[in-house]
């Protein structure tokens, strides 16, 4: 299996780029068969017979909308009894799910019974009995030329079909897919394509905005591992992905609000007046004077997002936002425009449009001071609202993003500072531009100057972001090596795992996933028994990570990067068997239970150690089961071709764990991304600095990008140490053919 998946990824790293412009389905009612495209062949008896058979198994799915957006509707179609197959994209995450049958009939869906993220896949469960299934066919057999026909139900226009052929075979990013001669429109996404033969080859997932006639599906071979292996997760459960902590924050007057990577979003107007919609934070406010922080970056400048405080948890509440480049002072009396008194509005040159910027509000007795980027920008003795809770707000259709808020005494501000007389001469330079322009107009040799001089700002910002990225990887490996600094073992190992992600994703926030680790720590602990035996705390595990939340191995997309990050992990609850096991080996800590990794050559598992019995395997990869030495024995066969020895069942370091996520993520970038790949490669030698191959793995990296002298000191380190396996001979000869260029 796992092979089938590496070959899989070998195709994905050589993809090429189609010269179209590939948008996922979105939820616009349509007619399947656009007007002016040519006209599919006519049916025969044979494929009208085939239309009628398949229509009643062809169902309408419906998603909830938030604030004031529509509902979105696509297509599914059913696989099993209560199963309904179709496209992540359709039925989106955390929103209730209808199912409408082709009889009229309507279902709430009851589970997520499975999902694949990356290769934007799901499978629904109705309570509905006698229901259909559609066979499914073998894609990979399907031929170039097939004749294939497309259904589906665009808004609840039932029983919508179009015949085409398939044209191709192409590796896009969601892997291989099947490129249909089929005219597809929005709202048919999910829908299945099928053969002659009445059986499915492919899920509408893509089309083209090129041109009319033509459409991409998912082969349907890729949904019969989630229908073989499930993940399945209630409702309930479901709408919590992506969802804000309820601990945390309570969302009024609509929009859509959700959380990832620490982050917190926004999209969707609201329903208050001008699209208004506030998010309040749930802990208490410290008593005046205080402070409320937060980043924000908004999609379009024209928008509004930011800062609100001394909110009585309805409509009233001071405001503190960028909008249309300008920061406003509002004051929120009550929920109409005519209870909205605009305090004060200014422009700022510290507020840089497009980027992040970080908003502080300082609210005392009679005075209210709001920065940006640690710049006064508003200072206001209004009293109309002297106390209340704090929290987050938008307006109008605006996107916005939200991270690191803060709220107490006195918080610090990381101070952007642009030095007076550099800003002084950009400005002058921004006022003068016209008649600079009219002056070069007749200057001999100002163009080239201009292109010779923009080319060298260009290539100066080069380094700039060379060296940026540098003292990030430095940071990074810094903190590292404190987390696993211990040398008992009792290291951090959720810091360091999630460091290896910050490594690639700068922006991420540590802390907030180990929030929601010690969030999920106290779900389990409220229905565990004080006086529970360490046995019923690991099936408690077990039942909250794969039963009830979904968690489970990557079946489809094994070796994406992504599986390597624990941060992704925990978001998407797909992983592979060693980030699997960190997650498992966390929240079993925070349950009081002794759990160690096992470092299984090629699949990582962990043991139980009880004091009251013996020590416990379990397989993390496959849904938390429990296995025997035995079956460690045929895993360990199966993946490698070797018998098990017993040092392969000892524990392995914390420090040992990392160092082997390295080498997944080493091993699953491609090597034409050098930079993310030598990243992890200098970690990776920071933590084992006598790990020899990756250190030549390494002087390949460096002589590709041209750092000649780095890749030499490492040859040199190695003909030095000359470690058992390499041909120090070619060798030298690399190191002479370097020094002589």
């Amino acid at each position: 299996m796992k092979l089938l998946m590496r070959f899989k990824a070998d195709l994905t790293m050589k993809r090429t780029l189609l010269s179209i412009v590939i948008l996922l389905l979105n939820t616009i009612p349509c007619p399947l068969i656009i007007a002016g495209a040519p006209e599919p062949a006519k049916s025969g008896p044979t494929i009208e017979k085939l239309i009628t058979t398949i229509k009643p198994s062809v169902v309408t799915v419906t998603h909830a909308g938030r604030g004031d957006a529509k509902e979105g509707t696509g297509t599914g179609f059913v696989v099993g009894e209560g199963l309904i197959a179709t496209s992540l994209h359709v039925i989106g995450e955390g929103r209730a799910i209808t199912i409408r049958l082709a009889d009229g009939k309507q279902y709430d869906v009851t589970e997520i019974h499975a999902w694949d993220r990356k290769q934007d896949l799901a499978v629904l469960r109705i309570d509905a009995k006698g229901l259909k299934p559609i066979p499914l066919g073998d894609s990979a057999e399907l031929k170039q030329g097939s004749t294939l026909i497309a259904f589906g139900n665009p808004l609840g226009f039932a029983g919508s079909v179009v015949q085409g052929i398939l044209s191709a075979r192409r590796e896009l990013e969601l892997g291989e897919m099947l490129q249909l001669a089929i005219p597809v429109e929005p709202g048919n996404s999910g829908g299945p394509v099928i053969d002659i033969e009445g059986r499915v080859q492919g899920i509408m997932t893509l089309k083209s905005t090129v041109t009319q006639n033509l459409g991409f599906a998912m082969p349907v071979n890729a949904i019969k591992p989630l229908l073989a292996k499930p993940n399945p997760v209630p409702m309930d459960r479901w709408l919590t992905i992506g969802a804000l902590n309820s601990n945390e924050w309570k969302t009024l007057l609509g929009a859509r609000w959700t959380q990832r990577a620490g982050r917190i979003q926004v999209r969707e107007s609201g329903t208050g007046f001008g699209g208004r919609s506030i998010c309040l934070y749930q802990k208490e406010t410290p008593k005046m004077p205080h402070e409320i922080q937060v980043d924000v970056k908004l999609n379009d400048e024209a928008g509004a997002a930011g800062l609100i405080f001394a909110a009585d948890g309805a409509d009233k509440h001071y405001g503190f936002y960028p909008t249309a480049g300008k920061l406003r002072l509002t004051r929120f009396d009550g929920p109409t425009v005519y209870q909205w008194t605009i305090l004060t509005e200014t422009n700022s040159p510290h507020y840089l449009p497009g980027d992040w910027n970080t908003l502080k509000v300082r609210h005392d007795k009679g005075r209210i001071q709001c920065f940006v980027n640690g710049h006064l920008a508003i200072e206001s003795l209004d009293t109309g609202l002297t106390s209340g809770a704090a929290g987050l707000a938008k307006f109008r259709t605006t996107q916005a993003e939200f991270r690191q808020f803060q709220i107490g005494s006195s918080l610090q501000t990381k101070t952007i500072v642009l030095p007076p007389d550099l800003r002084k001469e950009i400005d002058a330079l921004k006022s003068e531009t016209d008649q600079l322009t009219a002056k070069l107009k007749s200057a001999p040799g100002t163009i080239p100057y201009l292109r010779d001089r923009a080319k060298a700002l260009d290539q100066q910002a080069a380094r700039l972001r060379r060296l940026s990225d540098q003292l990030h990887e430095q940071s990074v490996q810094d903190e590292l090596l404190k987390a696993l600094a211990r040398t008992d073992d009792k290291n951090d190992l959720l810091l360091a795992a999630l460091l290896l992600a910050k490594l690639d994703n700068e922006e991420i926030d540590t802390n907030h996933y180990r929030n929601v680790l010690d969030d999920f720590a106290r779900q389990m602990m409220t229905s565990i028994p004080k006086d529970s035996k360490p046995e019923q705390k690991l099936e408690r595990l077990r039942r909250f990570l794969f039963e009830e939340n979904g968690f489970h191995g990557s079946r489809g997309d094994y070796y994406n990067r992504a599986n390597s990050y624990l941060n992704e992990v925990i978001e998407d609850r797909e992983g592979i068997p060693i980030t699997l096991s960190i997650l498992y080996i966390e929240l079993a800590t925070r349950l009081g239970l002794d759990v160690v990794g096992i470092p299984l050559p090629g699949h990582f598992i962990v043991e139980h150690r009880s004091k009251e019995g013996k020590p416990q395997l379990i397989d993390v990869y496959d849904d938390g089961k429990l296995i025997s030495r035995a079956e460690a024995s045929l895993i360990v066969k199966n993946q490698t071709g070797v018998a098990l020895e017993e040092s392969h069942l000892k524990p392995t370091s914390k420090r040992e764990m990392i160092i082997r996520m390295l080498r997944n993520i080493i091993r699953n970038t491609p090597e034409t991304q050098s930079t993310p790949l030598l990243r992890s490669l200098n970690t990776l030698l920071v933590l084992d600095p006598d790990a020899a191959n990756e250190r030549l793995n390494r002087v390949f990296v460096l002589i590709r990008i041209g750092e000649k002298v780095a890749a030499k000191a490492d040859i040199e380190w190695i003909i030095e140490k000359a470690p058992t396996g390499f041909d120090l001979d070619r060798l030298r000869e690399l190191h002479r053919n370097l020094k002589s260029n």
